[in-house]
């Protein structure tokens, strides 16, 4: 049975936890509270992430770094992606020679502006062979009762994409492979945002033709970033693209169409922080996808107007009004 290193223990890096031991492999899910580790190893279960779902026997907890890494050929990073720096920084140490990298983050670097994949070559010194992402409409408690879902494995290296597809296809788990890590990832990342701009439609009190019309437009933006710095177009048309958009933007499980929800209803970026221990990555990224917009030379009005509500320099009704005002020149779809 091959190992592979979960970091961390929130709700998607549990669910995929799950992933990974129905295909399979033997699983160690490290947790930053080694109290958790304990109840993962007691209980079977994630009660803080994802209470009243059973964990396979296959799944370990663990709050040592280098007892999670030691002999896990694959090393999976489900951390917020504004913490990956450091965390991989004080991890890297401990990483088998040829492990693989597989990143199931979904934002982009405030200051550097780079991906996740990126960041992860940087410190760690890897070649893009080994280092992989995961993207897709990944609903973690749905993936966690293992409901049916599909998602796309990025990798430069076709074979090790291919590779991972097997180590993580299971009974209600089908992976897609794709050479295409920048599309995947720009697509992971920017649906966030747009699922923040839906969800203040739907706080404020809108219908299905307002939240339709932020989607498209949100596709727009996203594709036309995604192919400025070199993504192919199709990328987004699929799973990691399309099919991320339209479960975060549609479903009251989003952690970013809720956050979005309760902007719209009047409540500050503050106010909501303070109010949960889940992580809205959109609210994170938005900034550091405009400045790459923005370096880019690529028009990004929905970026552009949910960092400002997400700042609070505009408020979630001046943003839909100011949609509906833009100049229909300055943009298609």
């Amino acid at each position: 049975m091959s190992k592979v290193a979960v970091f961390s223990a929130g709700s998607w890096g549990t669910a995929f936890s799950i992933v990974l031991a129905d295909a399979g492999n033997d699983v160690t899910l490290w947790a930053r509270r080694e109290e958790l580790a304990t109840a993962i190893n007691d209980r079977h279960e994630n009660p803080d992430y994802q209470p009243g779902v059973e964990l396979p026997h296959t799944i370990s907890g663990t709050h040592d770094v280098e007892k999670a890494l030691h002999g896990a050929d694959l090393v999976v990073l489900a951390t917020p992606s504004q913490t990956l720096r450091q965390n991989l920084t004080e991890w890297a140490p401990y990483v088998e020679k040829d492990a693989v990298f597989v990143s199931l983050m979904k934002g982009v670097e405030l200051g550097s502006l780079e991906r996740m994949s990126q960041v992860i070559a940087e410190v760690t010194g890897a070649g893009p062979e080994r280092i992989a992402v995961v993207s897709g409409p990944n609903l973690s408690p749905e993936i966690a009762r293992r409901e049916p879902a599909a998602s796309v494995v990025a990798c430069e290296d076709e074979d090790v994409a291919k590779m991972i597809q097997g180590r993580i296809h299971s009974a209600a788990f089908r992976p897609y492979t794709s050479v295409d890590v920048l599309g995947c990832e720009l697509g992971g990342a920017y649906k966030n945002v747009v699922g923040l701009a839906v969800g203040m439609a739907v706080g404020l009190g809108f219908g299905d033709n307002t939240t339709a019309s932020v989607i498209t437009r949100g596709l727009a933006e996203t594709a036309r970033l995604a192919m400025a710095l070199g993504a192919n177009p199709l990328t987004l048309m699929g799973l990691a693209g399309l099919g991320d958009l339209v479960a975060t933007c549609s479903s009251p499980l989003s952690r970013n169409r809720t956050f979005g929800e309760k902007l719209g209803q009047g409540m500050t970026t503050a106010d909501i922080y303070a109010s949960t221990n889940q992580v809205a990555e959109g609210a994170k990224s938005c900034s550091s996808l405009l400045a790459l917009a923005d370096r880019t030379g690529v028009d990004a009005p929905i970026a552009q107007a949910v960092t400002a509500v997400v700042d609070g320099r505009m408020t979630a009704q001046d943003m839909m009004e100011a949609f509906i005002a833009r100049d229909t020149k300055a943009e298609t779809d």
